[in-house]
């Protein structure tokens, strides 16, 4: 990370002393490197709980003052400037490789990453959240998959970029075609274990070789990078997690026990956060502290983590079992690991490359397995379960207001004026941490851009006989949502109305599974897709994919998706979301959440089954709905779902919303 060394201003100076009168120990030039990093981070929910970094319950006017001089401080995203890939060329030569290939990531795997990580944005000028590109002195490549094909031809100079679909024309496979004879540069610190081998795989193939940089080329580019973050950490209480963090440790320990492993050696915060019980507020949109972390067979845990991000209480939350260590500290403890001889686990799909060589180049035996944490990360326990129930009936209410509006509102508004309305909705909800991705917020032919990210700049009007897709979600105390749900404003087409019913059938199939235990999320995939590809028609996403607990929105390892061979276990929660999209005219997607249950056994069959039970509650939009599509069965489905969504959210609304709800949850058999 750089420096965040600099000359306080005298604004800041001012206000320095002025925390100092009112008996606050801080003096200027760490108040300016505090405010710089804290500015560098994604803004937290409640707004000034980073303040507790500095002190606790301070005048008002001192905490104006400080967020003030945070705003002023945040940084500027930068300008796309095609001169970026020259000067990159040139520094490649310099450092003695031909070419240089980077992900969008930072060292701890993650889909949201710090604003000093986002290199590949700084790069291109793409924004979306995963890609990769190559470059060499005859192309440069930026790969993004299916839900970026129209987002990533608008943001990026194409004819200086070639742009390929990552899944159809993988990295390797340019590798292999471009590297004769070449050396390729890439920063093991962004690259897992696993992408590391394809990638020198291809590279030796190619007759060309993968060669490790010590120090990433872009950052000496860069010149104005954005400082380190600095969030505030908190520890959850097991009314909360259901589980405290010693017994996680004495689980985790136990698995490495039994597995004759030494230690593992943890990079995902996602992970970290579930074990010891911590949340952050390093990146933006999920709650997590960027972290590294040891556990060995008698769970003692070594914690490398900013001690600048916990107050005293968190210090003393974390207990005897954890020792709280210097965040740039990991390496010598990996070198520590392998001079004492010991056998360490990394996972080899988020396990840097770094890891896997500063361990091995240490003594230590590595042993490539999963990271310990996932699985039982995934599998919720019945507090986490009670404590995402109650965070969904919260978030209905906000939706059933939020759905009224736009129907009221028509198109009086934009996709940024919904978008703000609906964080504003859920602002009121108790518990509200802020949302838990970006809102999709997208009208007419803007819905049709899967991941299509409103800004200023391309904001446009709900317009009358369109479309308005709106995905969003929030993070609460007790849980995190996600839901999509596609609104006609005015009247729609028919063919509008005959797709939307196509993805509506998938949404049901999907609802109303039931299946065996050890089923594949891939093997149920197509049951989504079967009544759009009778019509021809297809979606370039997967179905569904793993939700935490006031966690991460995107959580593995569970997700419906042709390409998952990973059970669905009873307790996991799952997103079922189909769509279709009609570029340059609409796109249609219905999204709950799931929790996977067991299903009662057929007395003829013993065989453990399994079956969804949706948690998300909000109208399906009836005037959408072209019934003659439907079977009998999916109606009932619909008709009982939409009395559910009455039963359990009119009572938290006023007269004028409940009624709106009847209207909108009317069924459609008497």
């Amino acid at each position: 990370m750089p420096s965040t060394a600099q000359t306080p201003s005298p604004d800041i100076a001012s206000l320095a002393a002025d925390l100092q009168a009112a008996g606050v120990r801080t003096d200027a030039g760490g108040l300016a490197e505090t405010l710089t990093r804290v500015a560098a981070g994604p803004r937290t929910y409640p707004a000034r709980a980073w303040q507790a970094l500095i002190a606790a319950d301070l005048p008002d006017a001192l905490a104006t003052r400080l967020d003030a001089a945070a705003e002023a401080l945040r940084p500027v995203d930068p300008k796309p400037d095609p001169a970026r890939l020259d000067r990159l060329r040139t520094t490649l030569a310099e450092v003695g490789v031909d070419g240089f290939i980077l992900p969008r990531a930072d060292e701890h795997m993650g889909e949201y990453i710090p604003a000093p990580a986002e290199r590949l944005s700084w790069l291109t000028g793409f924004t979306g959240s995963a890609g990769v590109v190559l470059v060499l002195p005859d192309v440069a490549v930026i790969f993004v998959d299916g839900r970026y094909t129209l987002q990533v031809a608008q943001q990026v100079d194409t004819g200086r970029w070639t742009v390929e679909h990552v899944v159809r024309t993988p990295p390797a496979e340019h590798v292999r075609k471009h590297l004769a004879g070449r050396r390729l540069g890439f920063d093991p610190k962004l690259h897992s274990i696993n992408a590391a081998k394809r990638l020198a795989e291809a590279a030796e193939e190619a007759g060309g070789s993968l060669v490790p940089l010590e120090t990433n080329p872009i950052d000496a580019l860069w010149s104005d990078r954005p400082a380190a973050p600095l969030g505030p950490v908190e520890v959850l209480p097991t009314t909360l997690t259901g589980l405290d963090a010693a017994a996680k440790r004495e689980r985790i320990a136990a698995e490495l026990a039994t597995k004759d492993i030494d230690a593992t050696v943890l990079n995902q915060p996602e992970s970290i956060a579930w074990l010891l019980n911590l949340r952050g507020a390093d990146v933006p949109y999920t709650p997590l502290p960027l972290a590294y972390a040891t556990i060995d067979r008698t769970g003692l845990v070594e914690l490398f983590l900013d001690e600048a991000k916990c107050t005293d209480a968190v210090r003393a939350a974390l207990g005897n079992g954890v020792t709280l260590r210097p965040f740039e500290a990991v390496g010598a403890a990996m070198d520590a690991l392998g001079a004492a001889g010991k056998t360490v686990s990394i996972d080899p799909d988020a396990a840097t490359e770094w890891m896997r060589g500063r361990l091995e180049k240490a003594g230590a035996t590595v042993t490539l397995a999963a990271d310990p944490c996932i699985l039982p990360r995934a599998r919720k326990n019945a507090v986490e379960l009670a404590g995402t129930r109650a965070a969904h009936a919260r978030d209905a209410a906000a939706m059933a207001r939020f759905l009224k509006w736009i129907d009221d509102t028509g198109t009086g508004t934009t996709e940024l004026g919904a978008s703000d309305a609906l964080e504003g909705f859920r602002s009121e909800i108790a518990d509200w941490r802020g949302p838990s991705f970006p809102s999709i917020s997208g009208a007419g032919s803007d819905g049709a851009i899967v991941h299509y990210r409103v800004t200023p700049d391309s904001d446009r009007p709900l317009e009358d006989g369109s479309l308005y897709l709106i995905d969003s979600g929030a993070q609460y105390l007790d849980g995190t949502t996600d839901i999509t749900r596609t609104v006609a404003i005015g009247t729609p087409s028919q063919e509008m109305r005959e797709r939307f019913t196509l993805v509506l059938k998938g949404h049901i199939a999907i609802a109303t599974a039931r299946f065996p235990a050890g089923t594949t999320g891939g093997q149920i995939d197509a049951l989504a897709r079967q009544f759009l590809w009778k019509a021809g028609l297809d979606f370039d996403h997967g179905t569904g994919h793993g939700v935490g607990v006031f966690l991460g929105v995107h959580e593995g390892p569970q997700r419906i998706s042709s390409a998952s061979r990973v059970p669905i276990e009873a307790s996991m929660i799952l997103s079922n979301e189909p769509g279709y999209y009609k570029p340059g005219a609409y796109g249609i997607r219905i999204e709950n959440l799931l929790i996977a249950v067991e299903a009662p056994a057929q007395e003829d069959n013993s065989r453990p089954m399994l079956g969804f039970e949706t948690i998300t509650f909000a109208p399906i939009d009836r005037r959408l709905i072209e019934v003659s599509l439907l079977t009998a069965e999916e109606i009932a489905w619909l008709d009982a779902y939409h009395a559910e969504v009455r039963s359990r959210v009119a009572p938290a609304l006023d007269a004028a919303h409940r009624a709106w709800l009847e209207a909108a949850t009317a069924p459609f058999l008497d």
